[in-house]
């Protein structure tokens, strides 16, 4: 994920960008700064560039995407961040709350087919004798397995200045996964570096961890009996708990008034039944990103 991130008395507005491909793996929503800005006034950021992130989230493979980069921030408070949506409504400097909307994409399985009359399509578990059901032979984990389609998440965030330069951020989102009960909870602490990097520059680092209810775990990483028949992946109950503990860094490099490269890196380490689900290749997740955006 690609963003900027100023914080109070800084010379600019934050610019936050999120891919619309791939917030699958991304799940972490994120609000701008507060809004200081005129009555009827707006700041809005448009952009393009790339992203690497994992195939899906445990994945062992990478894939590298566009990356849209848009930003729309009002006077009233309201403001679009990709995919995302929200509502200033604290008046106060060092406290940032408000509603939160967030469209999350769905996980396919990377192009393979699974329309009906595939394998194992309609087949109810217990009702053919082991064997019965030829499995895939491919080492893509994700055919077989239920597709997740795209959903509307809703929430809130809260965010706290604890200093100039440092903000704790939090957002809680509801509606994720197969039946749309999965609830999740993001936690960063952020460090806006600005002081220590040239005048066109500024840097900050963050550190979290994400939590799911059973929800929103067995979705990302479960897999039921009915998948396992179909799948080269074992049955697997994901449960509720920390998901993962992440690093972050941002940069943004002012190339003029108008004009600016976003860069990011994250790395995240999955925890507790996501570490140990079948579906994860790898543990340790990471992606990269640049991106030049335009302000209007």
């Amino acid at each position: 994920m690609a963003s900027v991130l100023t914080f109070p008395h800084a010379p600019m507005k934050s610019l936050l960008a999120l891919t619309l491909g791939a917030l699958a793996q991304c799940a972490t929503a994120q609000t701008p700064a507060t809004n200081l800005m005129p009555d009827g006034s707006r700041d809005m950021y448009l952009g393009l560039g790339l992203q690497s992130v994992p195939r899906y989230e445990g994945a062992d493979q990478q894939r590298t995407r566009y990356l849209p980069v848009l930003q729309v921030q009002w006077s009233n408070g309201l403001f679009l961040s990709g995919a995302s949506m929200g509502m200033h409504l604290s008046n106060q400097p060092d406290l940032e709350y408000g509603p939160l909307l967030s469209v999350l994409p769905g996980r396919g399985v990377d192009g393979v087919a699974t329309a009906p009359g595939d394998i194992g399509s309609a087949t109810l578990p217990g009702l053919l004798p082991p064997g019965a059901i030829k499995k895939p032979d491919t080492r893509n984990r994700l055919v077989g397995m239920n597709e997740l389609s795209t959903r509307l998440s809703y929430g809130g965030f809260l965010n706290v200045y604890l200093n100039r330069d440092l903000r704790w951020t939090n957002s809680l989102l509801y509606g994720s996964g197969q039946q749309r009960r999965g609830l999740r909870l993001d936690s960063d602490l952020q460090l806006a570096l600005n002081a220590e990097v040239a005048s066109r520059h500024s840097l900050s680092v963050s550190a979290g961890l994400s939590l799911g209810n059973r929800a929103a775990n067995a979705s990302q990483f479960g897999v039921t009996a009915e998948e396992s028949l179909r799948s080269i992946n074992a049955p697997y109950e994901a449960s509720a708990g920390l998901k993962d503990v992440h690093l972050g860094l941002r940069w943004n490099w002012k190339l003029s008034p108008s004009w600016m490269l976003v860069s990011s890196a994250r790395v995240a380490r999955l925890q507790g039944t996501a570490a140990d689900s079948p579906l994860t290749e790898r543990p340790l997740q990471y992606s990269l990103s640049s991106a030049l955006a335009y302000r209007f």
